[in-house]
Formats: C-alpha cells, structure tokens, sequence
C-alpha cells in the first residue's frame, strides 16, 4: 500500500511539472526528446490558432507522432549536452536566417539608393543638356542679330551715300541749267531719277531690317 501510494505521488509530481505544449518556449520544447528546431517552430504555429489540450491535439502538428506525443506528457528529455548542441544550432539558424534578413533588408536600402541617385544623375543631365541647348539658341540668336546689325549698318552707309549722290548730282542739274547745258541736264535727270529709285530700295530694305529687331 506504501509502495502504491509513492508510485502515486511521483505520476502526480510527474504530471503538475510536466512541458505544457501550449505554453512551453521554443527551447523547453526542443528540450523533449524527437523535437527540434524544426518541430518546436510547426508547434508555436500551429498552436496560434489553434489549441493544444492533450496528447490528441498535439499530434494534428505535422511532423508530431504518437512516440513524440507521449515524450511530451511523460516528460522525456533529451540529454543534457545534446540539448545544448540544439539550443546553439537553433541560435545560430536563427542568427543567420536575421543577419541574411538584415543584408536583404541592406541591399534593397542600397538598391533604392542607387536608383535614386541614376534618377538624380538623369534629371542633372537632362537639366544640362538642355541648358546646352538654350546657350546653343542663344549663341545662334546672337550671331544672327550681330548679322541682321551688320547688314543694316550696310543699308544705311548705302542710303547716306546714294543721298549724298543724288544732292551731288541735283547741284550737278542746277548747274547745267544755268549753263544751258541741254544735253548734260537730259543725262543728269536721268541719273538723279535713277538716285531716287535706289533710295527708295534702300530705304524700303532699312525698314524691313529695322522691322526684324
């Protein structure tokens, strides 16, 4: 009866300290003999939406057998060396799987930087070509109205010198008709009506050049 009564107290003790799947970190359930790294992560997921009350409920985790199933509640460990190699390979998985997040996470940063700054670069050099462009119209602007100056500088040399032909050849008239000179007053009327023609041209080209400024 004493016999009885102790086996008794130790499944009672057994059982109050017994891994609570439901509750248990992801090291206390990798401290179960059969479940690693791999089947303590499948029963943290599968117990968000779902809940873990015995032996039945555990074993719907996929991956978690009736032989898993019954080290949990009977409390099976795994040695405690053996523990310790799961817990440092489950840190350092878990270590390399945030340092390869974190350089993912770096080299998009760096990607989408250096699209911004090709995008900046872009926008400078469109922005200086096209400021290229304008000096290139203006420098074009510039030599055409020193041109269009040049040439109405021209026109007027030309009309004060045909004006100062035709006052040159009317005093050249007004002498010859005082001289009687009939012959000399046909050839100077004919001269000073071409004067006035190509005074008329000249001053007609002025106007126009004048027109363009």
């Amino acid at each position: 009866m004493k016999k009885l009564l102790l086996t008794f107290l130790a499944l009672a003790v057994g059982i109050a300290y017994a891994l609570n799947p439901q509750t248990a970190s992801k090291e206390e359930l990798m401290s179960i003999k059969g479940i690693g790294p791999v089947k303590a992560a499948a029963i943290i997921k599968y117990r968000r939406t779902h809940k873990i009350r015995n032996r039945e409920d555990l074993m719907a985790v996929e991956g978690i057998g009736p032989e898993i199933a019954d080290n949990v509640y009977k409390d099976v460990k795994v040695g405690e060396v053996k523990q310790k190699k799961r817990i440092l390979k489950s840190r350092k998985a878990e270590a390399k799987k945030a340092k390869a997040k974190a350089k993912k996470a770096q080299e998009k940063a760096k990607n989408s930087s250096s699209a911004s700054k090709m995008e900046k670069a872009e926008k400078a050099k469109k922005k200086a070509k096209a400021k290229k462009e304008k000096a290139k119209e203006a420098k074009k602007d510039l030599k055409k109205a020193k041109a269009d100056k040049a040439k109405l500088k021209k026109a007027q040399e030309k009309l004060k010198k045909d004006k100062a032909t035709l006052k040159k050849d009317k005093e050249a008239l007004k002498k010859a008709k005082k001289a009687k000179d009939a012959k000399k007053v046909a050839k100077l009327n004919k001269k000073i009506a071409k004067d006035e023609e190509r005074i008329k041209k000249d001053e007609a080209k002025l106007k126009a050049l004048k027109g363009k400024k």
